[in-house]
Parts: structure tokens; C-alpha cells; sequence
């Protein structure tokens, strides 16, 4: 899913030239150039070979989101990862054309496997920005994608297993009973949390840092950013959302301006992390944008505001103005981002420190 919040202000980035500061790294470029999230290195070489094929921005980030959709990059992307509490997997994603402004999403979308495609298509076919649920997959089988499909692997289902085994922990819910196994779970008023039936310990897990559900393996999201070579620019998202998630649950990952956002005018951003956090603060960014504070200052601006009321929280965001300029920031891990551009002869990878 994916730093959702930070996207739609970064757009107009960096002027610096390579360098490294706390927790943001710039670099000059120029277009054609693919951006993503991660060193998903194919996907960002797919996405270039449609690129400097001559196919279009939102080809070409369709293509890279869709071939680490095939690779179930990090078990995190497309198929057979990230089981939810049942078990089943789920797919997210987004597309968007920042030249026209359109965009397609599918979120909580079952028994298809090509998510950004099913993404593609709403944005091609309807007048409607998010297609949802079963009724999202029986779109995309009608506009010919394969299915039903089964999306769980045996990886998945082995890690269910696992995570059933250990008490359904940790898991996502709060201010709940019981505290310390699985469902079916009930409300419980925190006060009554200290009345003698439950133990230190489920005190602590019932406000368990949220740093545990969120990790290196389990950040959720490709966002990847494409400026073709005309210049315009699209980005896209694609996700199997966070692992053991309540079922239902969408983050960051198919909403336009959170996960991923695109303007020709200005550039385009991506995000990675604890979307359910990161999805909240995307005015901040905007605003400090608007009021004039320099886009290299603005991305770590944002992710202290965030930091100040979640300490806690993880997560990323890479931007690139329509010039072809990039920059990362991140709170809580070291972030990297792979870039593709015209100067390079392969892919290369850019690291952030927190």
C-alpha cells in the first residue's frame, strides 16, 4: 500500500544535484524515466522497454506494475501473498493519466490476478473512478481478464497457518476482546480492559506499537511513476495490501492523491508503508507546497508532521517533477527507489536513510 499522504505535494521536486541529506536523496535526470518504489528492478526494466519502445506513460507503468504482479515482488505484490485473517488474498490498484487526469482503481478485488490491468480498464471503459469487491472482479473477467482465479499460493496459506498458530498475532484490531487470540471479536470499553479479566500483557497488546505490522517484507506497494517521451506522465500502484489485514480492508494503495498522484504540469509522486497512517496527512504536503516551501523541504516536513502524532509509523515516498528530477524521504527504515532515465545504462537503485 503502500506513504500515501505525502504524494500529490511533492510533485513539483528537487533542484538539487545528487545529493544526500538526512532523509532525502536527490538526483538530476531527464525524460524518458521510470521511478518505483523498492529495488524492483524488473519491473522498472519492463516499464522501460515499453517507454523507450515509444508506447505511452500509462503502457509503460501498466507494464512495470504489471510484470512484479507476475514476480509476487516481495510477496507483497499480485498473487499468492499477503493473506488477509481468512486467509484469502485480495488485490489493489491504481492508475493514473496526468496529462487527462483520469483514473482507475480496483480495491479489495478477488479472483483476478491482474490488478493493475482491471485498474486500466475501469479508467478506459467507465465513467467511474473505483470498481470494489466481487463486483470489481466481475468486471475485469468481463472486460476479458482470466477468472476466476484462486489467489492464495501455498506460501500464503502457509503463513496463515503460522500466523494461526500464534494466536492470531499481531494483528489489527484495537479496544477489542479477546485481546490475545483470534476472533470473533467483540468491542470492549478500555476502561474495562484493567477489571481483573485480562492481563498486563493484553494491556500492552491492545496498544501495541504499529511499527510490528509493517515492514521491510511487508510494506504492501509498487508505486511506480513513468514520464514517457513526450513528456507526459502517469503513475500506478499495485498491491495484496497489508499481511492479515481485516478482511475488507483498503489502504492507501487504489486511492488517486494517496498512493500515487500525477500531473503533467508538476511531476509525480509515489508512496510505500503503513498506509492506514500515511493516507491521512496528505493536506499538510499540499498546503506547505502552495505556501512556497521547496518540495525538498516539504517531503521530510511532512513525514515529521506525521511522526509527531504517530511515532511509530513506517513509510516512504519517492517524487519527480516533470523534468525528470527525483527525490526520496522516509521515517522509521531505510527506503529504496529504482530509477531508469537516459543517461543510465541499466537500473539503478537509490538509497534513503530515516
Amino acid at each position: 500500500m503502500a506513504i500515501s499522504s505525502l504524494l500529490v505535494p511533492l510533485l513539483l521536486l528537487f533542484t538539487s544535484s545528487s545529493v544526500a541529506l538526512g532523509n532525502e536523496v536527490g538526483n538530476i535526470g531527464h525524460y524518458p524515466v521510470v521511478v518505483s518504489t523498492w529495488p524492483f528492478k524488473e519491473a522498472v526494466r519492463a516499464a522501460w522497454r515499453a517507454i523507450d519502445s515509444g508506447f505511452s506513460a500509462v503502457d509503460a507503468v501498466v507494464e512495470g506494475c504489471s510484470a512484479c504482479e507476475e514476480l509476487r515482488c516481495d510477496g507483497t505484490v499480485g498473487p499468492g501473498g499477503s493473506p488477509d485473517e481468512n486467509g484469502e488474498t485480495t488485490l489493489d490498484a491504481l492508475v493514473m493519466n496526468g496529462a487527462t487526469m483520469e483514473v482507475g482503481a480496483v480495491a479489495a478485488m478477488r479472483y483476478v490476478k491482474d490488478g493493475i490491468k482491471a485498474a486500466r480498464l475501469v479508467m478506459q471503459h467507465t465513467r467511474h473512478t473505483m470498481l470494489v469487491g466481487e463486483q470489481a472482479s466481475a468486471f475485469a473477467i468481463s472486460m476479458g481478464l482470466p477468472g476466476p482465479t484462486n489467489l492464495s499460493s501455498s506460501d500464503s496459506i502457509q503463513k496463515w497457518s503460522k500466523w494461526k498458530e500464534d494466536r492470531c498475532q499481531p494483528n489489527f484490531w484495537k479496544n477489542i476482546v479477546p485481546v490475545d487470540h483470534c476472533g470473533p471479536y467483540h468491542p470492549k470499553e478500555i476502561a474495562e480492559l484493567g477489571e481483573g479479566t485480562c492481563s498486563n500483557a493484553n494491556l500492552m497488546a491492545a496498544v501495541e506499537s504499529r511499527s510490528s505490522h509493517i515492514g521491510l517484507h511487508n510494506h504492501d506497494t509498487i508505486s511506480m511513476a513513468v514520464i514517457d517521451k513526450e513528456g507526459r506522465i502517469a503513475v500506478g500502484t499495485s498491491t495484496n495490501g497489508a499481511t492479515y489485514k481485516i478482511p475488507g480492508r483498503v489502504g492507501d494503495g487504489p486511492i488517486a492523491g494517496s498512493s500515487s498522484y500525477a500531473d503533467d504540469e508538476v511531476g509525480a509522486c509515489g508512496a510505500t508503508g503503513d498506509g492506514d497512517i500515511m493516507m491521512r496527512f496528505l493536506p499538510w504536503v499540499v498546503e506547505s507546497m502552495r505556501l512556497g516551501m521547496e518540495p525538498k523541504l516539504a517531503a521530510p516536513d511532512a513525514i515529521r508532521r506525521i511522526a509527531r502524532k504517530f511515532p511509530d509509523f513506517v513509510g516512504a515516498v519517492f517524487a519527480i517533477n516533470k523534468n525528470g528530477l527525483h527525490a526520496g524521504a522516509c521515517h522509521g527504515w531505510t527506503f529504496q527507489y529504482s530509477v531508469r532515465s537516459p543517461e543510465m545504462e541499466d537500473v539503478e537503485v537509490f538509497t534513503v536513510h530515516p
